[in-house]
């Protein structure tokens, strides 16, 4: 499939064959492939008069000198000084007459050529806004292309190269594709914040995106992008950044089942390994460890404890531990119980963590009774108001 006529003559005769078929030329007619982008006229030697037929979906360009004098839409033109003034000027043609005079004629298909592939023939490296890591990806899909500006393509994508084929325009247009295609993807994913392993549920906006960018850069060569699928943004699983993608996003998803976040995750380490060491200071932390499991991990409860933990580990270095005569108590919770000073039970009353209604005991109670019911606790209640009078 050439852009050119490759056995075309040099221009002094019709088809290059026998002396007797010289003579300039009256009928300028498309006589390319179906489906080629760019065709030129094989002969120069034109001639004031001549009718030039021009199809549907194509226009005719008249170069002169390098210099493109005119285009024709499509119908059939008869050329003359009145229809051609810029060539009129450049070659001056006098009026009348059937003048000879060379110009090359181009035709130009301004169809949409569709289902043309593309693919990166190697992986293109995404940085991934969300873990920092670097991914090999991937792509391939279809395209489709449509000149728009007839001068501009002649002049940036075809020149003055007589064997540039339609292929060959093709292929350029698929390495300008890849080049943006990784340009774009990268900044789609910083913009959106959307990790690559994740990418494919977003490929028809990346699709776009890319079309967008694309049809930016093809502007200057006087040609759109009719059309733009990615198929598939493939990265390897094997890949090492990926398996740590992958293990750190299953990490997360089991935690969201459980109702907890990564830090509260920490938070419970550090409770845990505290609880594991003596003193009162300790206990208390498993306690409360334990009542915040009891309440639901992924709740504020949780998260207080973490931090009632923290400063009671600082106090727990900065001042001595309470006397062994402290009151304890044993309060039930789900089920499960769990030890607390008095001043402590106490900060759990005015919180709301600990109700009315939990039941408590300590040394010296013949049954486990309700906190508020205990004359000891009473005063970490807020004073109940009397009932209303009744209505008269």
């Amino acid at each position: 499939m050439g852009l050119f006529n490759k056995n075309r003559t040099d221009g002094t005769t019709y088809d290059g064959q026998g002396e007797e078929r010289k003579g300039f030329i009256d009928r300028i007619k498309y006589n390319g492939e179906e489906d080629e982008l760019v065709w030129k006229f094989p002969y120069e030697n034109l001639s004031i008069g001549a009718q030039l037929i021009v199809n549907q979906t194509q226009e005719a360009v008249f170069v002169k000198g390098g210099a493109i004098a005119d285009i024709f839409g499509a119908g059939t033109h008869t050329l003359s000084a009145n229809n051609i003034p810029v060539l009129q000027k450049l070659i001056n043609i006098p009026f009348g007459g059937r003048s000879p005079f060379t110009a090359e004629v181009w035709y130009v298909s301004k169809t949409i050529r569709r289902n043309l592939k593309f693919g990166t023939p190697q992986p293109i490296d995404l940085l991934d806004p969300l873990y920092g890591v670097s991914i090999p990806v991937r792509s391939f899909g279809e395209f489709g292309v449509q000149v728009t500006d007839s001068s501009a393509f002649l002049q940036q994508m075809v020149g003055t190269l007589h064997l540039f084929t339609t292929d060959d325009i093709i292929e350029q247009f698929k390495s300008l594709i890849v080049q943006k295609l990784t340009a774009s993807i990268s900044k789609f994913v910083v913009q959106k914040e959307v990790t690559v392993v994740k990418i494919n549920a977003y490929i028809d906006e990346v699709a776009n995106y890319v079309r967008d960018a694309i049809n930016e850069e093809f502007a200057q060569y006087g040609v759109r992008i009719a059309s733009f699928n990615i198929a598939s943004l493939n990265f390897d699983k094997a890949d090492p950044n990926v398996q740590k993608i992958l293990d750190s996003q299953s990490e997360a998803a089991k935690r969201r089942m459980e109702g907890y976040t990564y830090q509260q995750e920490r938070q419970l380490d550090v409770m845990e390994t505290a609880a594991g060491n003596e003193g009162s200071a300790g206990q208390m932390m498993g306690a409360g460890m334990g009542l915040g499991m009891g309440f639901g991990v992924g709740g504020a409860f949780g998260q207080q404890m973490g931090n009632m933990a923290g400063v009671m580990q600082q106090q727990q270095q900065a001042t001595p531990p309470p006397p062994p005569t402290a009151t304890v108590w044993f309060v039930l919770v789900n089920n499960q119980q769990y030890q607390y000073d008095t001043n402590t039970l106490g900060q759990y009353i005015q919180s709301g963590q600990i109700t009315r209604d939990t039941l408590v005991w300590k040394n010296g109670m013949a049954q486990w009774a309700k906190t508020s019911d205990c004359p000891e606790l009473q005063g970490f209640f807020g004073a109940t108001p009397p009932p209303p009078p009744p209505i008269v």
